[in-house]
Order: structure tokens, then sequence, then C-alpha cells
């Protein structure tokens, strides 16, 4: 299967991609600066260096790729909660998750691209009883930088699944624990391991229907039961190094 793997060197992409190619997979992975195609290649990977927020490029490396899939792990955050920059990265996050989106789904549908899945968060939620479903509304009245996160979030989830053509598939992941991410262990819920949001990617290239799914742990704060249900995830599942 061609898949073109928007942001392959960023934290889900790094533990996904080796997975894909081992499967046998053809993996078009991109990346936004010449110096991290290394990384992608060096997974066995094809590289290519583009400008999310270049449509006409994304358009033109999409369409070349020919792929069946795209999957979309796009983020930009390089400073972690309570850090210097951590706010200014949120920010440009918030562009990435409304621009970058948007640009990336007007590419699929250049390329006739059937299935999206994409990268979304599982603590957008508005306040209320737990565990929160898939239908719970989010935070949309917040106040502050997680104001501009929730809509970001909305505008990125409602343009992978209102794409005309192709069936969108958005995994709202805890908070990242685990190789390559800010934390070892769980600091907070809903949380996922690196591994476990990693396989529940891979499991959605080909089951699910359209839709969204929370993927964390089971700790109470989201309900994962529709993941286990249609996308057989499984939050314990480890990927050898």
């Amino acid at each position: 299967m061609r898949i073109f793997l928007a942001g392959a060197a960023g934290v889900v992409g790094r533990r996904l991609t080796p997975v894909l190619v081992l499967m046998r997979h053809e993996v078009t992975g991109t990346a936004r600066v010449a110096d991290k195609a290394g990384s992608i290649e060096a997974m066995c990977a094809r590289p290519v260096v583009v400008d999310v927020f270049d449509a006409d490029a994304l358009k033109a490396a999409v369409v070349a790729a020919r792929p069946e899939i795209v999957v979309h792990q796009l983020t930009d955050l390089p400073s972690a909660p309570g850090t210097p920059g951590y706010e200014d990265g949120q920010r440009r996050n918030v562009r990435l998750r409304r621009e970058g989106t948007r640009n990336l789904m007007d590419a699929a549908r250049a390329a006739g691209v059937s299935r999206v899945i994409a990268q979304s968060i599982a603590f957008a939620y508005a306040p209320g009883k737990t565990p929160h479903h898939e239908s719970d509304p989010l935070d949309v009245d917040a106040e502050g930088i997680r104001r501009e996160t929730v809509g970001g979030v909305k505008a990125l989830e409602e343009a992978v699944l209102g794409a005309a053509g192709i069936t969108g598939v958005v995994l709202r992941f805890g908070y990242f624990y685990g190789p390559g991410t800010w934390n070892a262990t769980a600091t907070k819920p809903p949380s996922i391991h690196i591994d476990g949001a990693a396989h529940a990617t891979l499991l959605a290239l080909d089951r699910g229907p359209a839709g969204i799914y929370n993927i964390a742990e089971d700790d109470g704060a989201v309900s994962i039961v529709k993941a286990r249900a249609q996308l057989c995830f499984d939050p314990a599942i480890r990927l050898e190094n």
C-alpha cells in the first residue's frame, strides 16, 4: 500500500514509519527542513521536504507520491508545557491544524486519496462527566491559549471528516509518554504510550469507519470502548525498539 505520512520525522512518525516499512508498505514521509530528511531515509522511507503552508508544493508532493492513504501526524510543539516558548509553539500548532490540515486535505483530494487518518487530542473536551465519549462537546468556550488550541482541533477534525469522497478517521490521542516524548511515564489522564498511538494509527489503515476515536489508556478520563470495538485497539501494545 502506498502511504503519504505527513510528519514522518515527528514523535509518532518515528515509531510508526519503520513498522509500515517492515509491513512492506511504500512510505513517503515529509519533513519541514532538509536536515530531517536523513532520519526519514534512515527508516527506509522516501523523504520529501515540503512546507505544508505552501499549498501548491504540498499538492505536487502528494500527487507525485500517488498514495492510497494519507496519514496526518503534523505538529509543531518544540517546547514542553511550562517552558519558555510553549505558548508560541501552541499558536504555531493551531495554525498548522487549521491551514496545514486544509492544504493537506486539498492535496489528498487532488491525488484521489480514499482514506485520511489524522492525529487529534483527547484532552480538548468541555468540563463534564467522565469518561468523555467521542460525541461529547469540545471546550470551545475556554479562555486564553486553550480556546485557541481547541479551535484549532475543531477546525482540523471538521476538515478531515467533511472532505467529500474521503473516509476521514480522527484519532484523539491522550498525553504522550514514552520514547521521544517529554515524559518517560504517564503524568496525567488521559495518557497514551507513544507506541499505543503508533499502533492505533497502524490499525486505522484498514479498520474502522469514518469518525472520531479516543486513543488513550483506560484511566477513566475518556472512553475507549469505540476504539477497542472498531479498531481492535489495545493500549498495552508496545513496539520493538
